[in-house]
């Protein structure tokens, strides 16, 4: 009989089950999402929003499609922090059992008061430093669904990440040639906090953290009075929401249009804000333009 042979690092390998590289069909809940993932994955993945260009995340309403959609997918990707309401009963309903990632696990959250209640901002990505935080959990949900692509995934990633750093360091240089007391705007609804704070940028609104409300007769005729008090200038209406009531209340104090903002959802394809890259320098750029305009 002849002695087995001591088993090599190289025979284990030859007798390990192969990893194979397959295609991955992700859904991501809104287009920002969608957007990151779509640059981490490249060509090994097909990514399907939910929520739409110009859409609002905070109020959707899902479609029979959307449950189909999710579930043939084999990865799943949602903000969190309370942002996608509708997201927990729609993922029941689809049928879908894999992992949901969490793209904002790790950040740094923000508190404020919404409807006389603390609650946690949800807008998260609109500092785009948080946006390298969702980018790394993006390539670790990707490298464990599709192991054999982890190195395009960690490749693709770290040259992302790179892009947003230099976004971040431009933001930062922009408005710090601006004097903090032309740094005031209004918009509207409460969804640039965290944008504010990473760019000494003062943000006031009429509607708190979600859209699906309506400020009172006392709430707006506060804001007046606070927006004529900080001498604000300039006002921003938003791509996802109604801009009448920012409008009136531009009226009431005499602040000049700035533009429109990209928040919540990038524009179509067509538009300045086809990308979380275009959408976060278009509006360094037109906060930027709006602000230093108004001050004149």
């Amino acid at each position: 009989m002849r002695p087995l042979l001591p088993l090599t690092a190289l025979t284990l390998a030859l007798l390990a089950p192969p990893v194979w590289a397959k295609d991955i069909k992700a859904v991501a809940s809104f287009t920002v999402l969608a957007d990151i993932v779509r640059n981490v994955g490249g060509t090994h993945v097909t990514v399907t929003s939910l929520v739409g260009p110009n859409g609002d995340p905070h109020v959707y309403e899902p479609s029979p499609q959307d449950a189909m959609a999710l579930k043939q997918a084999d990865a799943v990707f949602i903000s969190g922090l309370g942002l996608e309401g509708w997201m927990t009963r729609l993922i029941s309903n689809s049928g879908y059992t894999g992992k949901v990632t969490v793209a904002s696990t790790g950040i740094h959250t923000r508190k404020m008061t919404d409807d006389g209640k603390v609650v946690t901002d949800p807008h998260a990505w609109n500092d785009i430093s948080n946006g390298v935080i969702y980018t790394r959990n993006v390539v670790a949900a990707l490298s464990a669904a599709d192991p054999a692509d982890a190195a395009d995934f960690k490749r693709n990633g770290d040259a992302y990440i790179g892009k947003l750093q230099a976004l971040d360091a431009y933001a930062k240089a922009r408005f710090a040639s601006l004097p903090r007391a032309e740094r005031k705007v209004l918009t509207s609804h409460d969804a640039f906090g965290y944008f504010g704070a990473a760019y000494g940028v003062t943000f006031l609104s009429p509607v708190g953290i979600s859209t699906d409300a309506e400020p009172s007769a006392k709430d707006v005729a506060h804001l007046i009075n606070q927006i004529k008090k900080e001498h604000v200038a300039a006002y921003f209406f938003e791509n996802s929401n109604d801009p009448r009531m920012v409008k009136q209340i531009a009226d009431a104090t005499g602040a000049a249009p700035g533009g429109e903002l990209y928040v919540e959802a990038l524009s179509p394809p067509n538009g300045p804000a086809a990308t979380y890259e275009a959408m976060f320098r278009y509006n360094v750029d037109t906060l930027y333009t709006g602000m230093t305009r108004a001050a004149r």
